[in-house]
């Protein structure tokens, strides 16, 4: 029994999806580390055990059950005398199912919680396969009240006031919050009114890892309850932080300052998002490594220097593609930017296929003018190349479209979209030379690629172009790109009306255009590959937009 003073192990790990029992391995060895350093209590991040989230995976009972035997097994570990465990997994009960959290104790399961409110938004759709629980009570932990609210039931007041007039001591919760650009503060803020309503202190334990389009970030932290910081753990990195709760005159608990760990800015968080979830997809799918076409552009340059940062450069294979509109200047900027990485390195030139597909189809064109079509057979040339060096040898295409690309459908279906997963999906042209620029001059913490330029400065200020006819530019075919980024963001982030974008200083024409690719372009999008979530509102989870669609705002 505990009477004024206890130790709390914040455990932030990287649990995989589906992996029960490695899952559960993961939660005894951190148990083990825990208890040496005399910790009293363990507490880990959402669904630990089941990983999160599972999506339509807790459908099916064989999983909800495996989950429950790899509980009972760690429950029956707790008899060593040693740490007790809170541990989520999903939760048959009654015939219905729930996210819920499991006090290990004594070699039994000492409780079980529910999360009661579901959210259903953004990337969100737990209210498809989970039953809502009731606003929970504390539970006893060795005599003290704990309060274990889940994730969303922190976001709104109702479930944590509930706990505090039950009796809550302070409220250790387990959260599964992906990130988003800035979202850390949004979470503080969130976590800070808990505090002040309740008069509690709080623990906010965060998932880290990528889990396809998701990254969650970690950066758990503790608050007292006066509002002081008294924990802060790593952004994009597993990290444990211990806690020494003791009471004051008052009766309260309070935890001394412990680890406190600064945050990454804005530019460096968003560069190692892309990174973790690249290194996630890649290892927790078991790809051996990543190739990719090196065009000696911005978006293949960018995306070979994060594949590098995060599975290192023996893992990472890049292939110049070149054809008769590939200029000298790219194909020295290609092999300048693998020598940088210290990359494999191929060049396979593409004129015998295309002009072999060119050849096939001379009788069905006759007649006709060249245009996108046959720049498209270069692009779809290139793609089948690549799955070709995929399928051979194992590793994963990366594709290297951009979210402006994307967005008004610059881009070849089974193409240069072909490929398993896209690192610079979410991020904007601008953005992606902003980040590149950063990259060049920043080395981030645990990073395997080399620092320096890791990305040959002429990449970065030479004009963009796709090199698929004579003298091509993008702003042949679309505006400038700071131009048409804003507009973007205006309609898909913000969803703005056109008035209101064209208050912005745009031209309605441009406006009207950019809305009309875009609408037009999520055929292409529905059949993209994943690619890791950086902004508020990405394509896919966030956004759901019909594909056939005859709605345009013309007020």
């Amino acid at each position: 029994m505990i009477k004024d003073q206890f130790r709390l192990a914040v455990v932030q790990a990287n649990p995989c999806l589906g992996d029960v029992s490695a899952n559960a391995d993961i939660v005894r060895h951190h148990r083990g580390v825990a208890a040496k350093q005399g910790a009293d209590l363990v507490l880990f991040s959402e669904l630990f055990l089941a990983g999160y989230p599972p999506e339509d995976l807790v459908l099916k009972p064989a999983f909800v059950e495996a989950c429950k035997r790899e509980l009972d097994v760690l429950a029956s570990e707790t008899a060593d005398g040693g740490p007790a465990l809170l541990v989520g997994l999903p939760w048959a009960q009654d015939g219905n199912l729930y996210n819920a959290v499991a006090l290990l104790d004594n070699g039994v399961v000492e409780g079980i919680r529910f999360k009661a409110d579901l959210p259903n938004y953004g990337v969100f759709d737990e209210k498809r396969v989970f039953d809502a629980g009731p606003n929970p009570g504390p539970m006893n932990f060795r005599g003290v009240r704990i309060g274990v609210p889940i994730c969303e039931d922190t976001w709104a007041d109702e479930v944590c006031e509930c706990l505090a007039e039950t009796g809550a001591e302070m409220l250790l919760v387990p959260n599964g919050s992906p990130y988003y650009r800035d979202k850390n503060d949004e979470r503080i803020q969130i976590m800070l009114a808990r505090v002040v309503e309740t008069g509690l202190p709080l623990v906010y334990c965060n998932q880290i890892g990528g889990q396809d389009e998701l990254v969650f970030d970690g950066a758990s932290f503790a608050l007292n309850h006066d509002r002081s910081l008294t924990l802060q753990l790593s952004q994009f990195a597993e990290d444990i932080g211990y806690l020494d709760w003791q009471k004051d005159a008052d009766q309260n608990w309070v935890a001394q300052k412990s680890k406190i760990v600064a945050l990454p800015e804005t530019q460096e968080a968003d560069w190692l998002a892309c990174v973790l979830g690249l290194k996630d997809y890649t290892n927790k799918n078991r790809f051996p490594g990543v190739v990719l076409g090196l065009s000696g552009g911005i978006d293949s340059a960018i995306c070979a220097a994060m594949a590098v940062d995060a599975l290192g450069a023996d893992r990472v294979h890049c292939i110049m593609l070149p054809f008769r509109y590939t200029s000298d200047e790219s194909i020295k900027d290609a092999k300048a930017c693998a020598d940088a990485l210290g990359v494999r390195y191929d060049t396979i030139p593409i004129s015998d296929p295309v002009e072999g597909f060119q050849k096939t189809l001379e009788h069905v064109f006759a007649g006709t003018e060249s245009g996108i079509t046959e720049e498209n057979l270069q692009s779809r040339s290139r793609g089948v190349i690549l799955m070709a060096v995929s399928n051979k040898f194992g590793a994963m295409v990366v594709t290297t479209g951009n979210k402006s690309e994307m967005s008004v459908g610059y881009a070849t279906l089974y193409g240069d979209m072909n490929g398993g997963f896209n690192p610079i999906k979410d991020l904007y042209k601008t953005e992606v030379y902003r980040l590149s620029d950063w990259r060049n001059k920043n080395h981030p913490a645990g990073v395997m690629g080399p620092a320096g330029e890791v990305i040959p400065n002429n990449i970065i200020v030479k004009a963009p172009t796709a090199e698929l006819r004579e003298n091509q530019k993008d702003q042949d075919s679309l505006p400038e790109y700071d131009v048409l980024d804003d507009i973007l963001h205006c309609l898909v982030e913000e969803e703005f009306s056109l008035d209101e974008i064209a208050s912005r200083g745009h031209s309605m024409q441009t406006i009207h255009r950019i809305e009309h690719l875009l609408y037009i372009a999520e055929y292409k999008r529905r059949q993209a590959a994943p690619g890791v979530k950086i902004t508020l509102k990405n394509f896919g989870r966030d956004r759901r937009y019909p594909i056939t669609n005859r709605f345009r705002d013309r007020t």
